[in-house]
């Protein structure tokens, strides 16, 4: 049990690793599409590999029709998200945008009433208010100090959570037949392969001759995208998903660390309180669905 604690906590920490990785290909002159392409090729031929290596009843796909569940989750989830994403970082700062990645969860609430018809109840209307509070605090629109994070950031910000929870509503349907390796691996196969007629091969096809690139595109597809997806599979075996996802809320904290000691992004002490609410909400939201949950069986 204590392994499983430690895988959630490591995956989690190294998603919070992202920024770093997108900084550094961005310095070689790669730009946010650029680098989600990169990500998703590096980390579809390391989780392939890694399938065929030890697991390869996982790389099976039942049927052709299923395509769709991983065109939603790789094309419409993973690669509008971190485009969003990494757009967000470019414009304002790695912890500003992890924090407005974060209203994922609140997104999902609002999707999952109009696409799954699951009620809306006061709970989760308190939940949306809490977020919308965080993001305000977090983009200092409060008090009116609407200069500090940009109106295109905050754009891409939201984006970036919105795309999040579009892999939620999709993989929910998916996991009626696969497992979450499976489909994670299928999403970024889709994802790559949708994505490549976009890499701008003729400038910057040169650039990835470049040993660096090499290592930091590949560093971003493993660390911060196939082992910590693979390694968080592995915790979930032995973990509730509840306590997992709570687990994960050190991802948020991973990024902002980045953003501030490494790159001396300014995080505000207001802004730090809007992760705060956010984070807090989606703590309480997952304690409820758990309660839930539990007085259901």
């Amino acid at each position: 049990m204590k392994k499983a604690y430690i895988f959630i906590l490591l995956g989690a920490a190294l998603w919070g690793t992202i920024g770093w990785y997108v900084k550094q290909l961005y310095d070689y002159g790669f730009s946010p599409i650029d680098v989600v392409i990169l990500r998703a090729w590096t980390a579809a031929i390391l989780l392939v590999s890694y399938l065929l290596l030890f697991a390869r009843r996982e790389l099976k796909l039942h049927a052709i029709k299923d395509i769709r569940y991983f065109i939603g989750t790789g094309i419409l989830s993973i690669s509008f998200f971190n485009f969003c994403l990494f757009t967000a970082m470019e414009l304002s700062t790695i912890p500003v945008a992890t924090a407005l990645l974060y209203t994922g969860p609140a997104f999902v609430v609002i999707l999952s009433y109009f696409f799954l018809q699951e009620p809306l109840n006061k709970e989760k209307v308190a939940a949306l208010v809490c977020t919308f509070v965080g993001v305000s605090l977090v983009i200092e629109f409060y008090p009116l100090n609407v200069n500090t994070v940009s109106f295109q950031a905050v754009v891409f910000g939201l984006g970036a959570g919105f795309g999040y929870a579009l892999y939620s509503i999709f993989s929910k349907f998916a996991l009626v037949t696969y497992s979450t390796l499976n489909i994670t691996t299928y999403t970024f196969i889709t994802a790559a392969v949708a994505l490549t007629p976009f890499f701008p091969f003729g400038d910057k096809g040169i650039l990835l001759l470049e040993p660096a690139v090499i290592l930091y595109a590949f560093g971003l597809g493993f660390l911060p995208t196939a082992f910590a997806y693979i390694i968080y599979t592995w915790g979930l075996k032995d973990i509730e998903a509840s306590k997992a996802s709570i687990l994960t809320t050190v991802e948020p904290v991973v990024a902002m660390l980045i953003g501030i000691f490494i790159f001396h992004e300014t995080f505000t002490t207001q802004q730090m309180i809007g992760m705060i609410v956010i984070l807090g909400t989606i703590l309480l939201m997952q304690r409820k669905q758990k309660i839930d949950s539990e007085l259901q069986t």
